[in-house]
């Protein structure tokens, strides 16, 4: 724990070195990596939120979750075992990586038209929420305003499934603020700013989140 810890600690602060604008959110970003290991740790699920180029940071986060980041991410020893009986001499168990369970809600495209067209547009990641989310997973909502209607009633439905809800956008933080466990007020408020400081954040998330799992440098 102690050589893990230490390595986080370095993560960070490489990236406030990169990003001093982003020292002063400090305490509540390590308090979401937190919530985050917590959650995959209990065999949960993250799923991820937001619009326009918030949603394209979802799917990014998910790609960087569901495969290697820069270590070797070797599958459990009990799947592996049974890679090999079943599937004797082809390696299966080398191919396929370790993986941190993730959803970006709002990628398929299919469902969100037709929940859109067929019902309340502005509810459609809540139902997504609803429907992916289990007791113990975390839901992550991204809104540089903190007042996405979709955004603020997926993670209104994400409390009442027991959920752990952690928000991240801008200064003000908006309804989201007051409705999640963690927000973490990344200190600007233009969208296009707020946008900026998001990616490291994230990317921080992902690099702490592979090294707790998976161990060796960063």
């Amino acid at each position: 724990m102690f050589e893990e810890m230490k390595t986080v600690e370095e993560i960070w602060k490489q990236v406030a070195g990169r990003y001093p604008a982003l020292t002063g959110c400090e305490a509540r970003i390590m308090e979401a990596y937190h919530e985050m290991r917590r959650g995959f740790e209990g065999g949960g699920t993250l799923l991820i939120c937001g619009n326009g180029g918030s949603s394209a940071d979802a799917q990014h986060m998910v790609g960087e979750l569901m495969k290697n980041n820069g270590l070797q991410r070797q599958v459990p020893p009990e799947f592996a075992q049974e890679c090999r009986r079943l599937f004797p001499g082809e390696g299966l168990e080398e191919k396929v990586q370790g993986a941190l369970p993730a959803i970006a809600i709002g990628a398929g495209q299919a469902f969100e038209s037709a929940y859109v067209n067929d019902a309340i547009p502005e509810m459609a990641y809540a139902q997504e929420v609803f429907g992916y989310g289990r007791k113990g997973d975390v839901l992550l909502a991204l809104s540089t305003s903190g007042n996405s209607r979709n955004v603020i009633n997926a993670v209104k439905v994400a409390r009442a499934a027991g959920l752990r809800c952690i928000g991240l956008g801008g200064r003000d933080g908006g309804k989201l603020r007051e409705l999640c466990h963690i927000y973490v007020a990344l200190p600007e408020q233009e969208t296009y700013l707020v946008q900026e400081l998001t990616l490291p954040v994230y990317h921080a998330w992902c690099h702490m989140l592979e090294c707790a799992f998976w161990g060796g440098e960063c």
